[in-house]
């Protein structure tokens, strides 16, 4: 096992963008839809959104290109270095930090949103919580938290071995090779629905989307579920 940012600092490095999707996820073109669409575009600027774990701009690029005051940190400086390269290629521009998601350089009271496409399971449960903290302490009154996160339900989880549990919700690891994900060799932290929403609560949010969404894997043989989460901080 390697940590997170040698991990993706190597894969991005040797693969460039194709270390990940070039398009965003449909879940946060969702959530951006149901509650930001409806601003008009001229007035998207003053609305501040940040990615977390924005890898190389693949959800990042849309939500400049739509107008919102764009921001990305990722731990990787491989990552950010595609990420400016990607945004360019569209035509938009965000700003962009490097550090870690559980230990944010950010001003209170700073996003309108925090996004989290598939980024945050690679903190372990302790560092999760901090994170948590930090989504809360960065977004403004009424600001809004999005997450597309690995489910416990996924059969990656429940049938983890040969990999090991570094706590009751991350793995070392997707060492099996027929499980979605094999050979990502970093922590890899899954959670439940039901975890997910009271971990928000009890930092004063209100939950107001909790879904979940699946698909299967190796002619249907492998399922991989995840939480597809939305909530606003009072």
């Amino acid at each position: 096992m390697t940590d997170a940012k040698t991990w993706y600092d190597e894969s991005y490095a040797a693969r460039g963008f194709a270390a990940q999707r070039r398009y965003p996820n449909e879940e946060l073109l969702r959530f951006l839809g149901t509650h930001y669409f409806g601003i008009e575009p001229a007035e998207r600027r003053g609305t501040a959104i940040l990615e977390v774990g924005c890898g190389s701009g693949a959800n990042l690029w849309a939500i400049a290109r739509e107008g919102f005051d764009a921001y990305g940190l990722d731990l990787s400086p491989e990552a950010l270095k595609l990420a400016r390269m990607m945004l360019a290629q569209w035509g938009a521009e965000a700003k962009f930090f490097c550090g870690g998601m559980d230990d944010m350089p950010f001003d209170p009271d700073t996003f309108d949103a925090v996004v989290d496409v598939f980024s945050s399971y690679c903190l372990n449960e302790a560092q999760f919580s901090d994170y948590l903290d930090e989504a809360a302490r960065v977004l403004k009154p009424g600001g809004r938290y999005f997450s597309f996160a690995p489910s416990k339900n996924s059969d990656a989880f429940k049938n983890f071995a040969p990999s090991r549990k570094l706590d009751d919700s991350t793995l070392d690891g997707i060492q099996r090779k027929t499980s979605p994900y094999f050979g990502n060799a970093y922590p890899f932290r899954f959670i439940a629905p039901d975890e997910y929403a009271k971990a928000l609560k009890a930092r004063g949010f209100t939950v107001t989307s909790n879904e979940r969404c699946g698909r299967t894997y190796g002619g249907g043989s492998e399922y991989f579920e995840f939480v597809s989460i939305a909530a606003r901080k009072s």
